[in-house]
């Protein structure tokens, strides 16, 4: 799919990973609709973003009936990048019950209502791309991660279902899933670093692989060094030896470092 002139509606805009999407997307002249929670962050991304068209949405995708008011005033979208998200990071015990429906309903709801609400227009025009911006949490557990783990194992089904009904009608269907980003994401926002010898990737990787998927119709683009995609494959084929393995010394304290730097009213 081209993405020169493409409405693209992209969610957690104002975020790490968010601004490098958005600038790889304006770069290959996507017209972007810029949604998160703070009005004047989002117009001064938009106005230092190349190319021109582009808009913003604000909206909290944590509150109930957020994501269908904001498809409903994003109409007409040709792309959609469901990258909003939170970190949901600590033991079960640690949140309250409506911190798990918040995560529930950022990670996992609001991109499938928003797909839900957007997908019959790029049906019925033959054309259109839905990114859903996951994790390798989607594919391997965690210590502290058992809420976030299930959003993203959730949200990768989703779209991996969702694929097979919408690839015959012609609109792709992708996920993005990125591993430990430096400068961006849950351990960059927690002042915290990854566990040692699992590499990194760059935010710029994780626009260029949106880019990719989007214009190649990828099912899947990984953003991980070799060593994390090899850790998510053998979750894959033996998740006792995944668990058994992230759950030693250095995985629990990368995980215990990650909670600690989302307060709960973070989560």
């Amino acid at each position: 799919m081209n993405l020169s002139g493409r409405k693209t509606l992209l969610t957690g805009a104002t975020g790490g990973l968010g601004r490098a999407i958005a600038t790889s997307l304006a770069a290959r002249g996507a017209r972007l609709t810029l949604s998160a929670r703070n009005r004047e962050a989002l117009e001064a991304m938009a106005a230092e973003l190349p190319g021109d068209g582009h808009s913003v949405l604000p909206a909290d995708l944590a509150e109930p009936g957020a994501a269908e008011r904001l498809a409903a005033e994003a109409a007409g979208t040709e792309i959609l990048i469901a990258n909003a998200g939170l970190p949901a990071a600590g033991l079960l015990t640690d949140f309250s019950a409506e911190q798990v429906s918040r995560a529930l309903r950022v990670n996992l709801e609001a991109p499938m209502l928003m797909a839900r609400a957007l997908y019959p227009a790029m049906v019925e025009a033959g054309s259109g791309h839905l990114i859903f911006v996951a994790s390798l949490a989607g594919k391997a557990a965690s210590p502290r991660s058992s809420v976030y783990n299930a959003t993203k194992f959730g949200l990768r089904g989703f779209a991996l279902g969702l694929r097979a009904d919408l690839v015959p009608k012609g609109v792709g269907v992708s996920l993005v899933s990125p591993g430990f980003i430096r400068d961006a994401g849950m351990f960059a926002d927690a002042g915290s670093k990854p566990p040692p010898g699992m590499g990194t990737a760059r935010p710029d990787q994780v626009g260029q692989a949106t880019v990719k998927a989007i214009e190649q119709n990828k099912v899947e683009v990984t953003v991980a060094p070799l060593q994390q995609r090899a850790g998510a494959h053998l979750a894959s084929i033996s998740p006792s030896l995944s668990v058994r393995a992230q759950s030693g010394s250095a995985g629990q304290k990368a995980a215990q470092a990650i909670a600690e730097g989302h307060p709960a009213d973070k989560r």
